[in-house]
């Protein structure tokens, strides 16, 4: 993000803090993760060194910094004000006197325990309750703005480009191993914008009836069908998308398996819809797989939520009943997996509108033959 986005961040930590007021949170505290950037524009590297946006519910943020990481930052006046620390300072000490004692402290997730454990010897828990920084940003966080779901649509029209490439051939499979296939697909994600590379699953044969395979020195023959699932980080906002591919005229069993599949996915677009429940689409998704006679070779939920981490609230399955609102993004994913024989698996992006499910993802959805 720039300075000209200040406006943003202080709309952001406006509502963190009306979401602090609605929990009876008096202090939160966010240290190294997605909840940093998402309130201040920085992304902190996950050092030793202590980073910390104090927001307490009345009053101006503060950014904890080291010294040194401190020409890093982008300063959003209005929004928080920055405080380094030196190498001699007690960064614990720092963060703590920002604030008297509060009552009730959210803490993120993903702050180190080591300085949690520190700031009991200042905020002792007789005198503060501590709870997950969750219960103040969950909400902020799952429902996307305008800027963030063109962020999303962006990334995931940059993995299109990349999942068209490889329906057209032009990703060469036969005589080369996953991981050769899986650089290059790696490489063609950056080229087409993308920042960093979170992962890229090549899984050949019998090696896709495993969801999440680490792509190997296995080589890929004629006549196999190959499941890739990529994604990256694009300015900040995660693409994720699986397509199949048959390198040869497929079985009759995999074809009727991925009409199966492909129906699924699309009930599972289709039941996405604000005011549904989120289990709703792992239901929908699931009932055709089931109906169809592969329902224990289905074996994960349906969908994640996505955003500035490829893996984040909401999540689409069973015994999930919060309603899906307008500006959440999440995954949908159905996919049948035969151990030891094959799998295949179908992934779109979708955000909720009040209009209808919107598609971050527009590649073929058909189980595309090569060779």
């Amino acid at each position: 993000m720039t300075p000209a986005d200040t406006a943003v961040f202080i709309d952001r930590l406006a509502r963190a803090r009306a979401s602090m007021e609605a929990n009876g949170v008096d202090t939160l505290l966010v240290s190294v993760g997605s909840d940093l950037p998402y309130l201040t524009g920085y992304e902190a590297m996950p050092l030793e060194r202590l980073t910390m946006l104090v927001v307490p519910r009345h009053g101006e943020a503060t950014l904890v910094i080291p010294r040194l990481e401190a020409p890093r930052v982008v300063e959003q006046p209005g929004a928080f004000s920055l405080r380094p620390w030196n190498e001699t300072d007690d960064p614990v000490a720092i963060v703590a006197g920002l604030v008297s004692a509060p009552a009730v402290a959210a803490v993120g997730d993903t702050m180190w325990a080591r300085f949690l454990v520190e700031l009991l010897g200042h905020w002792p828990t007789d005198r503060t309750r501590y709870v997950r920084g969750t219960a103040v940003m969950n909400d902020l966080r799952m429902r996307k703005d305008a800027a963030e779901i063109a962020a999303l649509q962006a990334a995931g029209a940059a993995a299109d480009r990349v999942a068209a490439q490889l329906h057209a051939g032009e990703i060469p499979m036969v005589g080369r191993t996953e991981a050769e296939v899986s650089a290059d697909i790696s490489a063609r994600l950056l080229a087409e914008g993308h920042d960093v590379v979170n992962f890229a699953i090549v899984a050949a044969g019998e090696n896709a009836a495993s969801p999440h395979h680490h792509p190997g020195p296995r080589v890929i023959l004629d006549g196999e069908l190959v499941l890739c699932d990529f994604g990256g980080t694009m300015a900040g906002y995660c693409s994720d998308i699986t397509r199949c591919v048959h390198l040869g005229p497929p079985s009759n069993e995999i074809a009727e398996a991925y009409d199966v599949l492909h129906a699924a996915h699309a009930a599972g677009v289709a039941a996405g819809v604000v005011g549904a429940q989120c289990q709703d689409v792992d239901r929908a998704a699931r009932k055709v797989i089931t109906d169809a006679g592969y329902g224990e070779y289905f074996i994960h939920r349906t969908g994640h939520g996505i955003g500035m981490e490829a893996h984040e609230d909401p999540y689409m399955v069973e015994g999930n009943s919060l309603p899906i609102a307008a500006g959440h993004a999440f995954s949908v994913e159905p996919g049948i997996y035969v151990a030891g024989q094959w799998g295949m698996r179908l992934e779109d992006i979708v955000v909720a509108a009040d209009g209808g499910p919107l598609s971050m993802n527009h590649a073929n959805h058909s189980l595309v033959t090569l060779g």
